[in-house]
């Protein structure tokens, strides 16, 4: 069975979203699926100060932490974070930082993998944030699978992003267009990894 991994970091519930359509995508694709979401680093107090923040944390406090080892288990991955100035959030980017080793072992190379993400304002960073998570995957040796206009319908009415899925917070919980781009990205991956992995298993 193709192994997938959704990866991500949400403060108030955007991100998240986005990769539980990711996760049902890829089980609908057939593969076994990790859904992780990446520790927090902002301290508690802070945290507490803001009640949407506070709130989704405690919602989802039985998602299990990602762990570098779900990246290596996998066939391929999708990463999700909050825009932060055009950049992926520091919680994402410490877990990338983390890598090093997986990445230096050739654990990382030749698997599929995209990005998604979330900004407050329509032009806030999402393609800026896409472009920089993607320089990770060109270090990595993944191969980068951008959302494209495949299925152009639906990526026009999720915002035409041909670099990844994003969603606007200011218009809150990411829509049903947005969502419905996420999971055919999500199932795309996956049949894109089952592919790859049953070729390198033809050829050994």
């Amino acid at each position: 069975m193709t192994r997938f991994a959704v990866i991500y970091y949400s403060s108030t519930g955007s991100v998240h979203d986005l990769a539980e359509a990711y996760a049902a995508g890829a089980e609908e694709a057939g593969a076994e699926v990790r859904l992780r979401r990446v520790a927090e680093l902002v301290p508690h107090e802070i945290v507490e100060a803001n009640e949407a923040w506070r709130d989704h944390l405690e919602v989802t406090a039985d998602i299990p932490t990602a762990d570098i080892k779900d990246l290596i288990w996998a066939d391929g991955f999708a990463l999700g974070t909050p825009t932060r100035f055009g950049q992926p959030a520091s919680q994402l980017k410490q877990f990338i930082d983390s890598a090093s080793a997986a990445w230096s072992a050739g654990h990382l190379a030749g698997k599929p993998a995209s990005g998604f993400t979330s900004a407050h304002e329509r032009h806030g960073g999402h393609e800026a944030t896409l472009l920089a998570l993607y320089h990770t995957f060109c270090h990595w040796g993944s191969i980068i699978v951008p959302t494209g206009y495949e299925n152009y319908d639906v990526a026009h009415a999720a915002g035409g992003n041909p670099y990844g899925v994003s969603s606007i917070g200011s218009e809150g919980a990411p829509g049903l267009a947005v969502l419905e781009q996420a999971r055919y990205q999500g199932h795309r991956l996956a049949m894109l990894a089952r592919t790859m992995k049953d070729s390198r298993v033809e050829a050994a």
